[in-house]
């Protein structure tokens, strides 16, 4: 049976067995005459108490707990032996301290647990390596994530390295003489972090909280929870940096070679001129855009840095509002360029060219074909809908479409008519049509051919804002027309014929306009059809889908679909 007394520590009330005190008690004597005669020794006692306090109450599992050698022995090997101080024994007797030389120590590889995000082991490293803690982190995840090795390697090292607990250990772990000099140093410096935050500690929170009872299962799964968390936002901290950085340093390049100098011809930016009507400089939308992109990235980064480095110290608030605001007007003049530039296209203006076309012998059949002359120009790669840049002989660029077709329609008399509408758009109507009268377009009656151009052109300062051309050709009844395949894919909507073709289907047939203004087909094939006498069925192909009817005397039909097309095979009759 023990003696058991009740002690005061860092005005905190603990139960010793009088073992137990003693060893205490000779611990903290020996410590206080080793740093006897040391500027702040009482400070630095006091400090070493309240820390001793705080491992205890960690320790206990609740408030009637009596401390025994076995707790005593374990702060201890936290808070170091005095020989770790490397105090002589004649200092324990109070003699002069002897002064100790020592040269510069060879590194060992410890766990810097006062520097960990979680095992301490990239900090050991950073000073066992002389490299920086963020990069070796940052070698870790990346082989964690590309290769699997740096998680394993992580966990051997965290499993295999010591922790750097006392004083002469961390002095080992960064290559230090172990003298008086370095350890009242090391001593102070770590007993300074620990004096503010035990004074700020509130000890009947403490108390209470020694009360509440041990340490349960649940509280284990919660701190291996909290610990996949804390792995997991060092990884989200890594893949921010990333991908900030890599936008950033991509921002960058482009605003200087594209926007800036127009160092690299990349493809669309010399288009800007001719689509842009805001008047606002192409150097001048890529700074804002710079901007506007690349502040939020840029917090992107910061927000991954502030996760991996705990330390990192705060731009300050006058560059983070002053990055707010540059990002807001930047958004702002963009939205307000935005805004303008789609003005013009708010409006159509349209304007007609009407005239009529004399025939020579009206009785011949009138042809309609396209020119096919859009090929003679030489026309740049990028375009903006149909239009692109185009080049004339003597090298001055225009703007060229192929935003061209035409219609047929029955005349009201006898005369064959044609109408070309002119569209553009503007940000008003009147700015709309006046874009529309500088569209250049033609066409020519030849030998009972109307030949129409197959593009428009205008010039560089019009812009570009959806310009096109349709004609309108008046046939009267009874009048032959062909239409020729070089029309192919400039025929408009809405031609009336009896096949009920749709658009380029009234190419390369000849044509009569009727009293009803639908064209009548004179060589267009008839419709082949199966007698309904015949033996046999009929496939019907048609805009309802496909109809097959087989005859009741057929004993059976195949139909075989593959990749060598379809197959079609009717049973042969069974005459029993």
């Amino acid at each position: 049976m023990n003696k058991t007394v009740n002690i005061n520590l860092a005005n905190t009330l603990f139960h010793i067995d009088d073992d137990a005190y003693n060893k205490l008690r000779r611990y903290l004597e020996s410590i206080k005459r080793s740093f006897d005669g040391t500027a702040g020794s009482d400070e630095i006692i006091a400090d070493i108490e309240a820390r001793v306090a705080e491992l205890f109450l960690e320790k206990m599992e609740n408030e009637r707990q009596v401390i025994t050698h076995k707790e005593v022995d374990a702060v201890i090997a936290v808070m170091g032996q005095p020989e770790d101080y490397m105090v002589d024994e004649d200092i324990f007797e109070d003699q002069p301290r002897r002064k100790e030389t020592s040269t510069r120590r060879t590194k060992k590889l410890y766990r810097d647990i006062d520097q960990k995000y979680i095992g301490g082991v990239c900090a050991g490293l950073e000073h066992y390596l002389g490299i920086d803690a963020l990069w070796i982190r940052l070698i870790f995840i990346l082989l964690a994530v590309f290769t699997g090795f740096g998680l394993i390697a992580y966990i051997l090292l965290w499993i295999l390295v010591p922790e750097a607990a006392t004083t002469s250990q961390k002095l080992d772990m960064t290559g230090e003489p172990i003298n008086i000099s370095n350890i009242e140093r090391k001593v102070k410096e770590g007993f300074d972090d620990v004096a503010d935050t035990v004074k700020n500690v509130d000890y009947e929170q403490v108390g209470n909280k020694v009360k509440s009872g041990s340490k349960t299962f649940f509280d284990t799964i919660g701190e291996i929870i909290v610990f996949l968390f804390k792995v997991f936002g060092k990884f989200i901290g890594v893949l921010l940096i990333i991908i900030g950085a890599s936008t950033l340093i991509g921002l960058f390049i482009a605003l200087f070679t594209v926007g800036m100098f127009n160092a690299v011809n990349f493809p669309g930016v010399d288009f800007y001129e001719i689509v842009n009507t805001t008047g606002a400089p192409v150097w001048l939308v890529s700074l804002l855009m710079f901007f506007a992109i690349g502040i939020p990235f840029f917090f992107l980064m910061y927000l991954g840095l502030k996760i991996l480095v705990n330390n990192l110290k705060s731009i300050g608030n006058i560059a983070k509002f002053s990055l707010l605001g540059l990002w807001l007007i930047s958004i702002g003049t963009l939205f307000a360029l935005g805004v303008r530039q789609a003005a013009e296209f708010a409006n159509v203006g349209s304007v007609n060219v009407k005239d009529e076309l004399v025939m020579e012998n009206p009785s011949d059949t009138l042809v309609i074909r396209m020119n096919n002359s859009a090929f003679d120009y030489d026309r740049g790669d990028v375009h903006f809908g149909r239009m692109t840049f185009a080049y004339d002989e003597n090298d001055k660029r225009f703007l060229l479409s192929d935003d061209v077709r035409f219609k047929i329609r029955k005349s009201e008399d006898s005369l064959v008519k044609i109408n070309i509408r002119k569209d553009s758009h503007g940000s008003t109507t009147v700015k709309a049509r006046e874009r529309a009268k500088n569209i250049n377009y033609g066409y020519e009656l030849n030998q009972g051919e109307v030949v129409l151009n197959d593009h428009l052109t205008t010039d560089l300062s019009n812009k570009a804002r959806d310009q096109e051309v349709t004609t309108t050709i008046y046939i009267p009844a009874g009048k032959v027309i062909h239409v020729d395949e070089s029309t192919y894919g400039h025929v408009g909507r809405g031609i009336k014929n009896d096949q009920n073709y749709y658009r380029s289907g009234v190419v390369d047939h000849l044509w009569i306009m009727g009293e009803d203004g639908e064209l009548k087909c004179q060589d267009c094939p008839e419709d082949e059809s199966v007698d309904e006498d015949e033996e046999g069925g009929k496939i019907i192909i048609d805009g309802d889908g496909v109809d097959i009817d087989i005859k009741d005397n057929s004993d059976s039909f195949k139909m075989k679909i593959d990749e060598d097309g379809i197959q079609i095979k009717a049973g042969e009759k069974n005459d029993n």
